[in-house]
């Protein structure tokens, strides 16, 4: 078990630092504004069909993602080491926890990221040519393209940290740029139009209910996750002390300023009803403001949108199986350093080839579900590694965060009310018990592979 009382030694294989502060802003910003923002309204509206329920939910995530922003800034900056919430599970509550993470990475989490991301970006390419993705004899093509998206993120990122990160700057400004584009075009001219009709009346009869507003919830996170990417290239932040923190807060409050701008800018057009039967709400308000070169410029905004999360995603998520690989709790080849690139190319390589392999065999769907069910409990874990850390020989952040330990435990009992709603549900329950139980079946792989050789006797 590592000891969070001592600083973890150096590693054999580590990256260089390259990114400074704007790129790695970048890399939160970009790894958190994919597809949600375009796909999630109208899930969000039909479970909360009300303008007041709608924005609460979106204000809920976005507290809920500031919370454990806080939290991941301050044990960031004590512990900067490539890997990011894996080193923090490690660290704080052991091998197993840390080994679980990996498990639920490499079993689901990041593989059904990358296919679910990469689905959206192919059916958007395809209506950018004026193909119908939705037609049956085009769903092959559809999920062979998605996977030569990830592979062509996957050799950006192979060649060279700088490289990947240009391409994530670039990509940043232009879905940010369109966005914003958009709530501004959609504000100007849907108020005078319609002023505030649509938004009365603010809570209509049965708009809200608690266990509706938890599974709305559910689709908000998939909207805002990323906020903790940034952590796992930790050991590649210059000055991370300094830059880490200012990264990940200022890169989520970025995010959820948009976040909550193009909601009021959707509902400035469209009513609450016409929104949640709305698969893509951003293009249905542009074609009402703009016409149709409006649906052009939102599918070629989401288009770029989630390309550039697909290649924050393979910049971010291999240094997963990197840390781990060299800490001995998964397969050593994979801690290799390209001697030319300066890479991880071999996680690279593993990550990409799991990502393809999820995309040609599950639908949008369940990609979505099964990444954001796996990926509470390890959050909650991550976050509650602040209390653990705080006080040992050796933890030392730069950065602490404000009203502890307020934050981190609202940011723990929202996961577990979550999860616990979406267990009591009918509707979710047998799919959470059978994410969770895959979770769960990683203990006993880890005490028969790498737990039976770490807690040998000398």
């Amino acid at each position: 078990m590592s000891n969070p009382a001592t600083p973890p030694a150096p590693r054999k294989n580590e990256l260089q630092r390259k990114l400074g502060v704007w790129s790695a802003t970048a890399v939160v910003i970009g790894s958190t504004i994919g597809s949600g923002i375009f796909r999630s309204p109208a899930g969000i509206a039909d479970k909360l069909p009300g303008p007041l329920p709608m924005m609460a939910v979106w204000i809920a995530g976005g507290i809920f993602a500031m919370c454990g922003a806080l939290t991941m800034a301050e044990v960031a900056s004590a512990l900067p080491r490539t890997g990011g919430l894996y080193v923090f599970c490690r660290d704080a509550w052991g091998d197993l926890a840390g080994f679980l993470f990996g498990w639920g990475q490499i079993s689901m989490i990041r593989a059904a990221s990358l296919g679910g991301i990469a689905i959206t970006f192919s059916e958007y390419f395809f209506r950018v040519l004026g193909i119908n993705p939705l037609a049956p004899e085009n769903a092959s093509t559809v999920h062979w393209t998605a996977a030569g998206a990830i592979a062509l993120t996957g050799a950006f990122n192979y060649v060279g940290v700088r490289f990947a990160a240009n391409v994530n700057n670039f990509t940043v400004i232009a879905k940010y740029g369109g966005l914003l584009f958009i709530i501004i075009v959609a504000l100007a001219l849907g108020l005078p139009h319609y002023g505030l009709s649509h938004f009365s009346p603010a809570i209509p009869p049965g708009s809200i209910t608690l266990p509706a507003f938890g599974l709305a919830l559910v689709s908000t996170l998939w909207a805002f996750d990323g906020w903790a990417d940034l952590a796992y290239n930790a050991g590649e932040v210059k000055d991370p002390g300094r830059n880490l923190p200012r990264a990940l807060i200022g890169g989520t409050l970025a995010v959820l300023g948009i976040y909550l701008a193009a909601n009021l800018a959707y509902m400035a057009v469209l009513p609450i009803e016409e929104i949640r039967t709305s698969k893509l709400v951003a293009a249905d308000v542009a074609q009402r403001v703009i016409g149709a070169g409006g649906v052009t410029f939102v599918a070629i905004t989401v288009m770029i949108s989630t390309f550039g999360t697909l290649n924050t995603v393979l910049f971010t998520s291999p240094r997963v199986f990197f840390a781990m690989a060299d800490d001995g709790l998964f397969f050593r080849p994979v801690a290799k350093v390209h001697p030319k690139f300066g890479t991880p190319y071999v996680a690279i390589t593993v990550v990409a080839a799991l990502g393809m392999v999820f995309v040609l065999l599950l639908p949008f769907e369940k990609l979505a579900d099964t990444f954001v069910t796996a990926f509470l409990p390890f959050y909650m874990l991550a976050v509650a590694s602040v209390f653990k850390l705080r006080g040992t020989p050796g933890y030392n952040p730069t950065f602490r965060v404000p009203l502890y330990p307020v934050v981190p435990l609202l940011f723990i009992v929202s996961v577990l009310y979550l999860l616990g709603n979406a267990i009591v549900q009918e509707s979710s329950r047998m799919s959470t018990l059978a994410v969770l139980g895959v979770l769960v079946a990683g203990i006993p792989v880890y005490y028969l592979t790498v737990g039976r050789r770490r807690n040998r006797p000398v």
